[in-house]
């Protein structure tokens, strides 16, 4: 076991983006292929959306991941494993039902990936001081949806690029496109598969590790209460049930947004959409996308850093909140210039990564401290994920009832209440300066 102390900034950018890797690929780059390969929208947003169930419920098995071993060993292993993972869904297009192998695998990821999350959220707040923790906020945030912007970007890009190299022609119907695709999209998951497996090797080197594991040999009964107890001071914190609704509807209206807005921008304008093509939603997404997810992440880290998290928390909810108002702008006047289209995505990546920081840095610092700290975050940011499927299982739904320009107006209508209930919180811990 590895006993020395490295540099923040030796394995917070790597393992969160580790982190983000997995849940992009199979919340939302998954998407853009079943769309290219005939599957129809509702399927995609229901299925998509009910696999993300692990993100929910991962703090029932968090507290025996603190009785077994490290966390850092289960960074490693889940790493490796959804690695291994993406292999079997890259080779499973080769199959007639492909659908149905690639979402059973993609269930199994998300388990996976839930796990990984448990235990690397673990290793930074056990890691790190409080200082530390919002100092690095930024750079956890900026790196978790770097790889967002890496595969829905960069990777659907090249997807869109492979399509057009393997025959794959505008005009087309999607059965006479479909064998380009299944390779293009082949490729990309063995690309996700042989990162994630590099990136699991180099953390077995470079993740501290200065907790011991936890050789304990204990009962199923000993863990069931152990597990009660986590879970019923969970509710006993102060303001807990006003917690749980805020980090809920946080997030309410991005979850009916994120798996429609890819979708309107690759539908045919006949359709109400934008019309993009694959390479052109990866570029705008990773070159415009990037720079500002990046800048929003690390300008709300010092802006915290320097104000204090109780006096930001609002205007970060309302930063967070006002891509919709691009989106509805989008939807009604769909305009053809991707330099305008691209400037409504600049201002979804900026808000995203300038308000994300807000409920992240809230659940570490309000919700998590404790005597469970690792578990009860966990449970938080369950909760959170919650609130994001449930809004994303419908959302396929709605679109097809009203339109997408009605439907983005709804969802406009969504961030009220967060920005209500934002306004009015109460804080449990001070950590001002």
């Amino acid at each position: 076991m590895n006993q020395r102390t490295h540099s923040p900034l030796t394995w917070v950018p790597s393992v969160y983006f580790a982190m983000g890797l997995p849940f992009i690929a199979v919340n939302l780059v998954s998407t853009f292929m079943f769309k290219d390969l005939g599957i129809s929208d509702t399927q995609i947003a229901f299925w998509t959306s009910i696999i993300m169930l692990p993100w929910t419920l991962k703090f029932l098995w968090s507290p025996f991941l603190e009785m077994y071993r490290t966390k850092k060993f289960f960074v490693v292993v889940t790493q490796l494993l959804s690695g291994l993972l993406f292999g079997v869904v890259a080779f499973s297009l080769k199959f007639d039902y492909f659908f149905a192998i690639s979402i059973s695998t993609m269930a199994v990821i998300a388990l996976s990936g839930a796990t990984h999350d448990i235990a690397c959220d673990g290793v930074y707040m056990a890691e790190l001081p409080a200082d530390q923790q919002a100092k690095y906020i930024g750079v956890q945030g900026a790196f978790y949806n770097i790889a967002k912007l890496v595969a829905n970007g960069g990777l659907v890009a090249v997807a869109g690029m492979l399509a057009e190299h393997f025959g794959a022609t505008d005009g087309a119907s999607t059965q006479e496109n479909m064998p380009a695709y299944q390779q293009a999209w082949m490729i990309i998951f063995i690309v996700i598969s042989v990162l994630l497996i590099v990136l699991g090797l180099y953390h077995s080197r470079m993740l501290p590790c200065t907790q011991t594991g936890n050789h304990t040999q204990r009962t199923g009964a000993e863990v069931m209460r152990g597990l009660w107890e986590v879970i019923r001071n969970f509710f006993t914190k102060k303001h807990i049930f006003y917690y749980i609704c805020f980090i809920i509807l946080y997030r309410f209206a991005e979850g009916f947004i994120m798996k429609i807005a890819p979708l309107f921008l690759r539908s045919a304008r006949e359709d109400g959409g934008l019309g993009l093509s694959l390479t052109e939603i990866g570029t705008l997404n990773g070159v415009f996308g990037s720079g500002a997810f990046v800048l929003g992440s690390l300008l709300a880290g010092i802006y915290v850093s320097k104000r204090g998290l109780k006096k930001t928390l609002f205007s970060l909810c309302c930063v967070f909140n006002f891509p919709f108002v691009a989106y509805t702008l989008l939807a009604v006047f769909r305009p053809e210039n991707l330099y305008v289209i691209g400037a409504g995505i600049v201002t979804e990546y900026f808000g995203y990564g300038f308000g994300f920081v807000g409920l992240t840095l809230f659940m570490m610092q309000q919700i998590a401290p404790g005597k469970h700290q690792m578990s009860h975050y966990a449970f938080a940011s369950g909760i959170m994920n919650l609130g994001v499927m449930l809004p994303g299982m419908m959302s396929g739904f709605f679109s097809d009832w009203l339109g997408y320009e009605k439907f983005f107006i709804y969802v406009l209508l969504a961030t009220i209440p967060s920005l209500l209930i934002t306004y009015f919180i109460p804080f449990t811990y001070s950590n001002e300066e």
